[in-house]
């Protein structure tokens, strides 16, 4: 299968951030397309497909979240006709509110993954999403599991990043979305790249390895029901254009999750 890869990306991959480097994000800016749009798109069809178990999760409880968060896809794409919707590749895309995360995965770039805090609780609970592109993790291992439980085993996801990343979530106003991005070295260019928690992690480093693949993370407040959505734009990038664009520097920030 060939490699698909955008050639270039809007912000800087190797620029080192604290953890766990939120930013503000403008509004309208959540759900974007770029130069890889159509043959992701085609890739996250055959997954939805052939491997709908894999990557496609709905807890009955997060079905009203999954729906307004369609809705709101749609707003923002503007473009719908009837029981149809128009992606920014031409292609028109059937609306079923009763697939709301299958329908959405069909349209958008992005993978989402729908988290709540039930009553009582600590910590939010992924309680829906749609994961075409996995980076080394898998949706079976961390659906309705916590904040911490999804963030197992990586390392640099201690106490107190935890406690940072659910203030984020507790706090995330509706309407002003937060952003972020992790980056890291792969060998192979494969976006979808399910891996058990307990499996062995490959750790190549930079001057090993020929792409880099970077997510822009954005964590937005469903206005009615309430639920966080996050957000995962995945991006490949051979080497060279990575380079190309944003200089010599060959290794991102360590392991950012």
């Amino acid at each position: 299968m060939k490699a698909i890869l955008q050639k270039t990306i809007p912000y800087n991959p190797l620029e080192e951030k604290k953890l766990p480097g939120i930013q503000p994000l403008e509004p309208d800016r959540w759900l974007v397309a770029d130069d890889a749009y159509a043959d992701q798109m085609a890739e996250r069809e055959r997954l939805l497909a052939t491997r709908r178990d894999a990557v496609l999760r709905l807890d009955a409880n997060a079905m009203a979240a999954a729906q307004e968060l369609l809705r709101m896809a749609l707003d923002a794409l503007d473009n719908g006709a009837g029981d149809t919707a128009l992606r920014p590749d031409g292609m028109r895309v059937t609306v079923d509110l009763e697939d709301p995360l299958g329908t959405l995965g069909r349209l958008a770039q992005q993978d989402f993954c729908i988290l709540q805090k039930p009553e009582g609780a600590q910590e939010h609970v992924l309680t829906g999403a749609v994961l075409c592109f996995p980076a080394s993790w898998t949706l079976a291992e961390k659906f309705l599991q916590p904040l911490t439980g999804i963030h197992v085993p990586v390392d640099s996801y201690d106490a107190g990043i935890a406690a940072r990343v659910q203030r984020l979530f507790d706090g995330v106003q509706a309407g002003r979305p937060l952003w972020r991005f992790n980056a890291l070295w792969y060998q192979d260019p494969a976006l979808f790249q399910p891996r058990s928690q307990y499996a062995p992690r490959d750790k190549p480093h930079s001057t090993r390895a020929d792409y880099l693949r970077s997510e822009k993370q954005v964590i937005m407040r469903l206005p009615q029901t309430r639920a966080v959505v996050f957000s995962i734009h995945t991006h490949v990038l051979a080497r060279a254009d990575v380079l190309r664009q944003w200089g010599s520097a060959l290794e991102p920030p360590a392991a950012r999750p």
